[in-house]
């Protein structure tokens, strides 16, 4: 007969383990650092391992296996082409995004060609098939069940009857053979372990939808993200405007890519022309800016809104909303050093339109020249897209992918860009669009004078492009 496998309790802080959990550790002292953990000694485990199957690598390269496309392009494009068989891959997002939503598509798109499982562990069976419906996603081949049990939804995995399995949540499950809570770093741990196990051997592709912290990480432990080959990101605002998909970790594609998506009456739809989306509602008024971003290899057209007023308290008021405030506070700094603004006393408010979050360095002349515009009451001098990373000494410097933020703002009709100085080394060639029908290549040497209007430092772009 086996032996029963122990409980003991080990400090995250320290390490000393103990017999029984306490609220604070004996040996360090810290409050609440004790996890639960399950007790293999090593001569147990030599004595029950099996030696390993071994495969040649020759072997192992020629078995290829296909890849399951999901049935939306945009997300087959961030997983790198599609989803690949054992795979394990995690989806997080802010509570309401739609990651529910956006994996029941998911597995009822696969499930008209492939064996679908949905597991819940949040809704019940009725909850589940209410949202289905409304989806049109009621397939008669997309099994679902409700559980909690890891134990369980491992081992129904293991079977081998299926393709495709998602269990919504990581956070909600629990192993029985722990006595912590679930959602527990212990738990979270062993189960997403138990999980990816059966997935592996059964050439299985696992989704597991998981929740987020405060701050927007993913809640758990770190090693949850080391452990999944995929970790997929739904940002953007759960109330409206576009939602944007991700991949932060991919061992089976690049990590360069961004699905662009919309919350309509069926679900999350992919928007086809997002910088158009973004831009319909814009008016042309002082405080305001398009610039050209990247969403990994797609340009993307966002405007850039900025508000100051003269304060009423002592200490000025900096507000940020889709940008780091870190990097505005840097961003004012400059302006005051390099140019004759005055916004010590002033109140200042910076929003990205339509909930995207601009995280590259591209977007500081954008947001300068906004901040200038509102201070100043003024308007740019053309209808342009304005790019540009800028410096403590206030230059404009490069920034990547200049030939795509071009044909992006020609498309939609802009008259001019404004942006850093080419280097010699990058007069590569653009394709420019003549009326959607024809295109000629150019080279970006020709196009600085004309359409590239290239700015050196941030006081000459305010000086030269800003007018009342």
């Amino acid at each position: 007969m086996a032996k029963k496998l122990g409980i003991r309790y080990v400090c995250s802080n320290c390490g000393v383990a103990s017999g029984s959990w306490t609220g604070r550790c004996q040996a360090c002292g810290e409050w609440n650092s004790l996890q639960e953990q399950i007790e293999v000694s090593s001569a147990t485990a030599a004595i029950s391992g099996h030696k390993l199957k071994l495969e040649s690598v020759a072997k192992a390269v020629t078995t290829k296996q296909p890849r399951i496309s999901t049935g939306l392009g945009d997300v087959d494009e961030v997983l790198g082409g599609g989803l690949v068989p054992g795979s394990v891959n995690l989806l997080a997002g802010q509570p309401g995004i739609g990651k529910s939503t956006l994996l029941l598509q998911i597995a009822y798109n696969a499930a008209k060609s492939y064996k679908v499982l949905y597991v819940s562990g949040e809704e019940s069976a009725r909850q589940i098939a209410l949202r289905a419906d409304r989806l049109g996603a009621n397939h008669g081949s997309l099994q679902l069940a409700v559980s909690t049990v890891a134990n369980d939804i491992s081992s129904t995995i293991a079977s081998g009857d299926f393709d495709i399995a998602v269990v919504d949540s990581i956070q909600a499950v629990a192993l029985n053979e722990i006595a912590s809570a679930a959602g527990s770093v212990n738990q979270i741990t062993n189960s997403t372990q138990l999980l990816t196990a059966a997935a592996k051997s059964t050439d299985t592709a696992l989704f597991l939808i998981g929740h987020v912290t405060k701050e927007g990480s993913i809640a758990g432990p770190k090693v949850l993200e080391h452990v999944v080959d995929v970790v997929l990101q739904l940002e953007g605002d759960r109330y409206g405007g576009l939602k944007i998909l991700r991949a932060s970790k991919n061992r089976y594609g690049a990590t360069t890519e961004a699905g662009i998506f919309e919350m309509g009456d069926k679900g999350l739809e992919a928007v086809k022309n997002p910088s158009a989306t973004l831009l319909a509602e814009r008016q042309l008024s002082d405080g305001s800016i398009v610039h050209a971003t990247m969403e990994g290899s797609r340009p993307l057209l966002v405007e850039i809104q900025a508000l100051v007023n003269p304060t009423s308290y002592g200490y000025p008021k900096r507000t940020a909303s889709g940008i780091d405030l870190n990097r505005v506070n840097l961003l004012i700094a400059v302006l005051e050093r390099r140019t004759k603004l005055k916004l010590a006393d002033k109140d200042i408010y910076v929003n990205i339109v339509g909930g995207i979050r601009l995280s590259e360095p591209a977007a500081d002349l954008a947001i300068c020249m906004a901040i200038a515009s509102a201070a100043k009451a003024m308007q740019l001098k053309k209808n342009a897209v304005v790019f540009g990373e800028v410096g403590l000494s206030g230059e404009v410097r490069h920034v990547p992918y200049i030939e795509k933020r071009l044909a992006e703002a020609k498309k939609l009709g802009f008259e001019a860009v404004i942006g850093p100085v080419v280097r010699a080394g990058n007069l590569s060639t653009i394709r420019q669009a003549h009326g959607g029908e024809r295109s000629r290549t150019t080279s970006l040497k020709a196009e600085k004078s004309s359409y590239l209007l290239s700015v050196t430092n941030v006081r000459t772009a305010l000086n030269t492009f800003l007018v009342r």
